[in-house]
């Protein structure tokens, strides 16, 4: 465990009363609302001083509802530091109206638009993506990219028309873990790491094991990759709790990483568990 309290860079919150979360008729275990209260008991004794909310997918067009829900629990809750919101960017400039009201909203980080799910394998590089994508830097918004590993040269085509924007790849790319395979998603992720504006979350990885049987032997080699792709300056750990709880507990997750990392500086360990957080969501 890490010795110091940590920022968690990925955590999600539900309302289930209020919101809809169709997709988690697959994950009925999740369909249930989670608060600041559960996230920080479920990761004790792992310290939390922020956290980062990241949107749960909620059905459209709830975006903006649920931007703003998140908003006023950060008013109450202060380590719910930042917010990645959900807002659908294929729309171009027309969700610039949306834009705005989140971009007004105090915890506003970053804007986060689910690229995995779509039934266009292109979806991210169509040129309204592209446009929605470019209204960010004026709000001085990250964008989240969620994908799976054969989703990353369009990611990397995606990444390199906006060099304005500053990009977070969650997930570590979800590579295929399950199947036991890691290339070309090696080489893509070093290829994506060449590009200067792009960060990386150390999360969601155990998901895309198997869930129940799942070794840390066997997630290290893609974590350590994507760590030694980026380089700690531009890694963050992420819990991707609630979701994480579908192969493990949030502690579990954490002892992973640590392991993962045992060799590091005290100084690199602080970049990935603080500082690439801080700096690349603004959380000062």
């Amino acid at each position: 465990m890490p010795d110091f309290p940590i920022v968690d860079a990925h955590v999600h919150l539900t309302d289930v009363k209020n919101l809809g979360y169709g997709w988690t008729a697959g994950a009925p275990s999740l369909n249930r609302t989670v608060l600041p209260a559960d996230f920080f008991k479920a990761a004790a004794p792992v310290r939390i001083e922020k956290f980062v909310f990241v949107e749960v997918d909620v059905d459209l067009p709830q975006h903006v509802a649920e931007a703003e829900w998140i908003d006023g629990l950060a008013q109450s809750e202060p380590k719910l530091a930042g917010m990645v919101a959900a807002l659908p960017l294929e729309q171009g400039k027309a969700v610039a109206g949306d834009l705005e009201k989140i971009a007004r909203l105090k915890a506003a980080r970053g804007i986060r638009r689910l690229i995995q799910n779509q039934a266009d394998p292109d979806f991210c590089i169509q040129p309204k993506f592209i446009e929605g994508l470019k209204l960010l830097p004026k709000y001085d918004l990250v964008f989240d990219i969620c994908i799976f590993h054969h989703h990353l040269p369009n990611a990397i085509k995606m990444v390199r028309q906006c060099p304005e924007v500053r990009f977070v790849l969650d997930h570590i790319a979800k590579p295929a873990i399950k199947a036991g395979t890691s290339d070309p998603w090696r080489q893509h992720m070093k290829e994506l790491a060449s590009l200067p504006n792009v960060t990386c979350k150390i999360s969601g990885v155990s998901t895309e094991a198997d869930h129940q049987n799942w070794t840390r032997e066997q997630l290290k080699p893609y974590i350590a990759h994507a760590i030694d792709s980026f380089g700690f300056e531009r890694c963050m750990f992420g819990g991707d709790w609630h979701v994480l709880e579908l192969a493990g507990t949030y502690p579990q997750w954490v002892e992973v990483v640590d392991w993962v990392v045992e060799g590091a500086s005290a100084e690199e360990k602080r970049k990935l568990y603080r500082d690439t957080a801080i700096r690349s969501y603004r959380l000062q």
